[in-house]
């Protein structure tokens, strides 16, 4: 089923969903929520959210209001974004990743914040820490160490490349600070595999084009791209890139392969806003964002797309097509 499809059946499902909780709700009392991302509307997510909401009994134009604000990439907007929401004493602020909090934390005051997918939000000094939060912040985290090796494994699945290019951006907290144990794995699983990795920085959009270009003059045969927010807002220049030079890529979310990838691995970070809605929940109903532990991603999709090998010249082998989610033709 490609994302159209299932964005389509999720629009629809809004359209007929009738919450078995709103008979709770407080008759005549009306909640208010803040929804701000760093990048542009990605429908699917806000529909994944108002999904949420409305199972829980929170339905818009009845006793929910939400207000949304996008920076486009623009992360020097964000500040400003989140203090219109403030201004608007939304009781609740919901946000994508790592790269907005840092952005607004220091205009976001006591107000609740729930994030969607944050790398290790403890490293990057959010929360104290996962099981007991602290603070005014709680939510998702898509961080697991095996990630990058389990997608440079299925990435050799495809093309034993004996030499793979990885890209990282240096300033992304994650990265700097509770990457370690993230490398030191992805160079473990290397070894066994008998693969050389070669080490790139794209520290900022403008630095994108050179990186590339770099690893491919490295002689690299195949690339790994490493969980970044300013890389998924460009993700679509990334695959463009990957592509100019025939360079099968492994990436860590789904879009990217929507946008042309080859293959990615990882949670799904729209089913994480769904489950963000339970966050809402539980603050709008009282609870405090210190008490409320931080989630960690429980189920990993597989998907590969079969249009993007065919122009490679590659041949995805049929038990990796088996074990594949989804396949985009």
């Amino acid at each position: 089923m490609t994302s159209r499809r299932r964005f389509i059946g999720l629009a629809a499902g809004l359209l007929v969903a009738t919450p078995s909780v709103s008979r709770a709700q407080q008759a005549g009392k009306v909640s208010r929520i803040g929804y701000l991302r760093r990048t542009s509307l990605q429908p699917a997510d806000i529909a994944e959210l108002r999904l949420g909401l409305r199972e829980l009994g929170h339905v818009e134009g009845q006793n929910l209001i939400i207000d949304e604000r996008y920076a486009n990439g623009d992360a020097g907007r964000l500040p400003a974004l989140a203090g219109e929401l403030i201004r608007l004493k939304v009781q609740v602020l919901v946000v994508d990743g790592g790269a907005t909090l840092a952005a607004i934390r220091a205009v976001i005051g006591a107000t609740p914040i729930v994030f969607a997918f944050v790398g290790d939000p403890v490293a990057a000094g959010f929360v104290s820490s996962l099981d007991r939060p602290g603070g005014t912040m709680t939510g998702l985290t898509n961080f697991s160490s095996e990630l990058a090796p389990k997608r440079l494994q299925l990435l050799h699945e495809i093309l034993p490349a004996k030499r793979v290019g990885v890209m990282y951006n240096p300033v992304n907290p994650f990265t700097r600070t509770g990457g370690t144990l993230r490398w030191e794995r992805l160079r473990a699983g290397a070894g066994s595999l008998a693969i050389e990795l070669t080490f790139a920085e794209a520290q900022t959009s403008g630095e994108l084009a050179a990186t590339v270009a770099k690893l491919s003059q490295a002689g690299v045969g195949a690339l790994l791209v490493i969980a970044d927010g300013m890389y998924f807002t460009e993700r679509a220049r990334i695959v463009d890139l990957a592509a100019s030079y025939r360079l099968p890529a492994a990436y860590p979310e789904r879009e990217y392969v929507e946008a042309g990838g080859l293959m990615s691995y990882g949670p799904n970070l729209s089913n994480n806003f769904r489950r963000a809605a339970a966050y809402v929940d539980k603050i709008l109903k009282g609870a405090k964002p210190a008490d409320l532990a931080v989630e960690q991603p429980t189920k990993f999709e597989l998907v590969i797309n079969l249009t993007t090998a065919k122009t490679l010249g590659l041949t995805i082998p049929q038990s990796l097509l088996l074990r594949a989610d989804e396949v985009i033709q």
